[in-house]
Order: structure tokens, then C-alpha cells, then sequence
């Protein structure tokens, strides 16, 4: 019951961070997702950090990792909006926005991960 309870505060307060850094990330541009792009690229190089922390140097205790990892930047990283609004765009016949956004989602999240693994290493001392 106790790591339920640290998923849904982490959740709360993952939830909360996107729609406030998404919004602020978004400000006043309609036409394309920034927001969910960026809240997707912070999210992934963050679950990076912690899960690659947590494997090289067991810097996270195993609820830490998990209120962090399942509850934050679970509710943190928007991969459902992601997909709604890139299918919006391909409704709406704006195909170079639908396929940027597919493109710049990928060309950014994977590399925040291998950053974030990096960024442990060095972190950890591994690197």
C-alpha cells in the first residue's frame, strides 16, 4: 500500500510540473506542440538520469526511484498527448507539422536518455 501512495503523490506532483512547464514551454505558440515536445525530452533524459544512477551507484533507494521514476515523470512525460495531437495535426491536413513532430520527438528523446545515462556515469563516477 505505502509504494501506491508514493506513486500517486509522485503522480500529483508529476502531473502539476507538466501542466505548468508544459505551458511555459508551449507560452503562446498554437500551431505546434512544444510543450509536450519539451515536457518529452526533460522527462526522458530525466528517467535516464535516475534509472542509470540507480543501476550504476544505487544512488536511489528503491522507493525513491520509484515515487520518481513511475510517479513523477510517469505523469510527467505526456507520450498519450503526443500521439493525440500529432493524429490532430494529420486530421487537420498539416502533414510537415505531423512529421516534424514525430521526427523532433525522437531525434530528442532518445538522445536526452543517452545524455541522461552519461550524465549518471559521470555522476556515479563510472565515467
Amino acid at each position: 500500500m505505502y509504494t501506491w501512495l508514493i506513486i500517486g503523490i509522485g503522480g500529483f506532483i508529476g502531473a502539476v510540473l507538466r501542466y505548468g512547464v508544459g505551458g511555459w514551454i508551449q507560452g503562446t505558440t498554437t500551431t505546434f506542440p512544444v510543450g509536450t515536445l519539451g515536457v518529452n525530452t526533460l522527462g526522458s533524459f530525466f528517467l535516464a538520469l535516475i534509472m542509470y544512477l540507480s543501476e550504476y551507484s544505487g544512488f536511489f533507494s528503491d522507493q525513491t526511484r520509484i515515487f520518481l521514476t513511475i510517479g513523477v515523470i510517469g505523469a510527467f512525460t505526456t507520450m498519450s498527448t503526443f500521439s493525440y495531437e500529432s493524429f490532430r495535426m494529420v486530421e487537420e491536413g498539416q502533414y510537415i507539422l505531423f512529421t516534424a513532430n514525430i521526427i523532433l520527438t525522437i531525434f530528442l528523446t532518445i538522445p536526452a536518455v543517452i545524455i541522461g545515462k552519461i550524465s549518471a556515469g559521470y555522476l556515479a563516477g563510472c565515467l
